[in-house]
């Protein structure tokens, strides 16, 4: 029953398999050449490590004879001999090759996954930590890389050489003797199976304790500040000793029972070896149908044989390593992007840049509802604001307008157009965006402001710095626009990373501006003066605020008012407060810690 038990996992494994076999036949010409030269040196590599043992049993029976005098000095076949030996490098030849297109196969693999990792959803980057991701590809590439040099290297020729050395043995010797020899490996590899059947389950157990304590200290690093500010630190290195404690104490299991399988694995070896010896010395001794020769080329197949048998114990192993650590990859490459483009998608096309919401209700997978069927309009160049509590539903609605998301119903419009019937990449290239925090890539000051627009010229990237007034700024620093922005833009102050983002959106020139918050994070001072860039650079644009100062807003056209996800008041500042509702109540509020905060600094003063 267990091995029915093991068709299901034959049938996933294959699953597995399957999904890499399309980049197994290169695209290029070139590569499919050496494809082809690496085969047809496999195969005469083949031929000559089969055929090398005949001649030394031709040199040895050349040397016994019954009378002295009779035997000959065949230096033809010691030179055949050695020029077989000698064309068996003809295998790194093979590597050569072979190398090409395993790089080949691989670089077409990354490209596919990091392809599928970018168009995945919002929700699954938010739910995925990057350093988990990483280590997915990299031992994963490391995995296939291997798999693939052991099945051109080992896996293949050791197939040939079984089928060989069994055919050879059944002819030299007889049907039984191949019989019993193939039964021995038969149990041997039934106890491989189950074996390390048991030690893929320790495996398993190593690899999830790895991922924990890389992503463990991964995380750790990459939030120092927040360590520091908490003085943490203790905390944190006894996390990662716990971590790296489970990691070796799974090692040692793993290894402990890898031991064990090994001292079985070799008994039913020796065995197979025992019996064959016998079998060969009794035909050379007793019945005299076997030279010495043939005892002596026996020796060197069942060496060969021996050798590809338990080489072929380590590629199973090293499978079975393959598909668990495959496993994350595999998944990774089955998952569904949330949002996809609709069969007959087409370009979005700006006249004026007018949004609309209608009857738009949307709510996370948590199943509670953020947007209770709002609808408002943007109209063309106009600048529409939302404030709110927090939680009230602001952000989402930038998230849906860039269809990060799918509402749940009603529907989003740009200039008429439904955004689920036009590109995600024609939609998102019309919009620009301020985030609240602003994340710079690990590049120069240059690299970050000319990824609004991968083609402007010099003058443009330096146009739109002054545009959002940080030229002085950067041409003050050492390396000027060369200058590195550290990990997520660390070595630039807030206000410099908002001004380089809005460089960066002045350079994009979308038809249609999001500020989330933009200045939020920000002091008095800087904030003015990012407002100040802001308005100039949304200026005769459609714009949409979401708000989280309200004294940055009172220049709106229309303020929208959002509560647990209903707009609850729109009109200009004037009217709102006029009302005396909730927008009133937020302003009044506002206010008074913005006097707290004066009286604050004069004292401290």
């Amino acid at each position: 029953m267990k091995w029915f038990a093991l068709w299901p996992s034959f049938v996933n494994s294959w699953k597995r398999i399957e999904i890499f076999l399309p980049f197994i036949w290169p695209r290029s010409f070139q590569v499919k050449i050496y494809f082809v030269l690496s085969f047809l040196i496999l195969a005469l590599s083949s031929a000559i490590n089969v055929y090398t043992p005949i001649y030394s049993k031709k040199i040895v029976d050349s040397l016994i004879s019954n009378n002295d005098e009779e035997a000959d000095f065949r230096w033809d076949l010691v030179c055949i001999y050695s020029l077989l030996k000698y064309l068996r490098s003809v295998d790194d030849l093979k590597r050569c090759f072979w190398t090409k297109v395993e790089q080949n196969f691989c670089k077409e693999i990354e490209i596919h996954v990091f392809h599928h990792i970018q168009k995945l959803s919002v929700r699954w980057h938010l739910n995925r930590q990057t350093g988990e991701v990483l280590q997915i590809m990299s031992s994963s590439r490391q995995s296939i890389t291997y798999l693939l040099d052991l099945g051109i290297s080992t896996l293949i020729p050791g197939i040939i050489d079984i089928v060989f050395i069994t055919g050879y043995f059944t002819f030299l010797f007889n049907i039984w003797f191949s019989t019993s020899l193939c039964l021995c490996l038969i149990f041997y590899f039934v106890f491989l199976i189950v074996g390390r059947e048991k030690l893929s389950k320790h495996r398993e157990e190593e690899i999830e304790a790895a991922y924990k304590m890389k992503n463990k200290s991964l995380d750790s690093l990459l939030n120092f500040e927040t360590v520091k500010y908490f003085g943490n630190e203790k905390y944190e290195v006894d996390s990662f000793k716990k971590a790296l404690t489970k990691l070796y104490d799974d090692e040692f299991t793993s290894m402990l029972v890898s031991f064990i399988n090994r001292a079985v694995e070799n008994f039913f070896l020796d065995v197979s070896v025992m019996i064959g010896t016998l079998m060969c010395v009794y035909k050379v001794v007793k019945t005299k149908s076997l030279t010495v020769g043939d005892y002596v080329m026996f020796g060197e197949y069942f060496l060969q044989l021996y050798g590809v048998v338990n080489t072929f114990a380590y590629i199973y192993s090293v499978i079975r390593e393959f598909f668990t650590e495959i496993e994350s990859l595999y998944i990774l490459l089955t998952e569904k992007p949330e949002i996809t483009d609709c069969t007959n998608a087409k370009l979005l096309e700006i006249t004026g840049g007018t949004i609309d919401f209608r009857n738009v209700f949307f709510e996370y997978q948590d199943k509670q509802p953020i947007l209770k069927n709002i609808s408002f309009s943007v109209p063309s160049g106009q600048t529409v604001a939302i404030v709110g509590p927090s939680g009230s539903g602001k952000s989402t609605i930038v998230r849906l307008i860039f269809r990060f998301y799918d509402v749940i119903s009603g529907s989003i419009l740009i200039d008429g157009q439904n955004i689920k019937s036009v590109t995600q990449e024609s939609l998102r290239r019309a919009i620009g965006v301020v985030p609240q925090d602003t994340v710079l890539f690990h590049d120069t000051i240059r690299y970050n402001i000319a990824y609004g627009d991968l083609k402007a010229s010099e003058n443009e990237i330096v146009e739109a710095a002054k545009a959002a007034d940080i030229h002085r700024s950067i041409i003050n620093f050492r390396d000027g626009y060369e200058t590195e922005v550290g990990e997520r833009g660390l070595r630039l102050s807030g206000g410099e990373k908002q001004r380089v983002a809005i460089a960066r959106i002045i350079l994009k020139a979308p038809k249609i501006f999001l500020l989330d918050e933009a200045t939020s994070a920000l002091d008095t001072q800087t904030e003015r003066h990012i407002q100040e860039s802001l308005r100039r650079v949304s200026e005769n644009r459609t714009t949409l605020i979401i708000a989280h100062r309200l004294s940055t807003i009172i220049h709106a056209d229309q303020i929208l008012v959002l509560k647990e996800g209903i707009i609850v008041e729109r009109g200009r500042h004037e009217e709102l407060l006029e009302k005396n509702g909730l927008y009133a109540s937020m302003w009044r509020q506002q206010l008074k810690s913005e006097n707290q905060s004066t009286r604050t600094i004069i004292i401290t003063e």
